[in-house]
């Protein structure tokens, strides 16, 4: 008891949630109800629950993580709350799944806090971080089979190549590629910090004055890559407002451009009309199923700032769901 107590505290000092009183404000009156249910898709090390589990005492909590170790953690951190809350290992893609397992058709709130987790960037051996020397691991799921040094050893330089454009919208994508099939012909990717000096040496001084450490981006792609980030929050999106019962509220955190933009993208389509702009009365099967709750991407003040630096990149969006999804507006893997 005492060892599992000393765990839970530990983890709780490791993890400042991001926007923390701003997501509780968003979510709460969802949830306000007897027999709420909340979903956190990313419960990491399990803060925005603890606060939900604290702050309204009615609400039972389903939390999904792919990370063995950060349920393991959470769950120690969250386990005075007994039987309110469920841990489940899956990607959050398949929150339909979850939450039909767990005998739900629908739920009240539901949270993305997208990206990497705290836990992986300080665990040094999981090779997230490119301060620090690690093995070039960066699995989000330890028991993937896909790694990073996996990435940078065997595919071609033209994928390297896209995959640092578009993941990680590297403006040298292409040099940094050539360097690394180059460099591995004599040697095979397996330290971080090798990747760290090619980088550097790939992009030009005057380039790097001022924006920080040069191989931030190329991590990011790496990463994006081998955890299928984009493709899973793709599928994870839609799937999540068709989990949200009518009044249910959903808030998405992301922290590069490319996850906001396909958060701003499915939200934003259920907030407006799907008539044809001439015809002179709309069909109720045309009205917005969605209402946003935020203007625009919200960013962190200068008091979450000072608090928590690793907010400075945080863009929330929210939305309620006003009524059912409209058939015609469904995906495809929605119907």
């Amino acid at each position: 008891m005492a060892a599992g107590g000393a765990e839970a505290r530990e983890t709780s000092d490791r993890h400042l949630p991001v926007l923390l009183d701003r997501c509780v404000e968003l979510l709460a009156p969802a949830l306000s109800a007897p027999g709420a249910v909340y979903v956190d898709c990313t419960l990491g090390m399990g803060g925005h629950t603890e606060a939900i589990l604290e702050r309204l005492p009615e609400v039972r909590i389903i939390g999904i993580d792919r990370d063995p170790q950060a349920l393991e953690l959470a769950g120690a951190r969250l386990a005075r709350f007994g039987d309110r809350f469920t841990g489940v290992h899956a990607v959050y893609d398949e929150i339909g799944e979850v939450i039909a397992a767990q005998g739900l058709t629908g739920v009240q709130g539901i949270l993305m806090d997208l990206g990497v987790s705290s836990l992986q960037i300080d665990e040094r051996e999981r090779g997230f971080s490119y301060a620090q020397d690690a093995p070039l691991d960066m699995r989000m799921d330890s028991t993937a089979s896909l790694t990073a040094a996996d990435v940078l050893n065997t595919y071609s330089e033209r994928d390297l190549t896209r995959i640092l454009r578009e993941y990680g919208e590297e403006r040298f994508a292409s040099k940094i590629a050539r360097s690394i099939v180059a460099k591995r012909d004599a040697k095979p990717w397996e330290r971080s910090a090798d990747l760290v000096d090619l980088v550097r040496a790939c992009i030009p001084a005057a380039t790097r004055k001022g924006q920080g450490n040069p191989a931030k981006r190329t991590f990011q792609a790496l990463r994006i890559e081998v955890n299928g980030e984009l493709e899973v929050l793709e599928r994870a999106l839609p799937a999540a407002v068709e989990a949200l019962a009518v009044g249910g509220r959903i808030v998405v955190e992301s922290y590069h451009s490319l996850e906001d933009r396909l958060t701003k993208r499915e939200l934003g389509r259920g907030a407006v009309s799907s008539a044809p702009h001439d015809l002179p009365v709309e069909p109720e099967s045309h009205k917005p199923y969605l209402s946003l709750l935020t203007r625009g991407a919200e960013e962190a003040d200068e008091a979450e700032l000072e608090r928590n630096p690793r907010s400075a990149s945080v863009r929330l969006r929210a939305a309620e769901r006003l009524r059912p999804t409209p058939p015609h507006m469904k995906t495809r893997t929605e119907r």
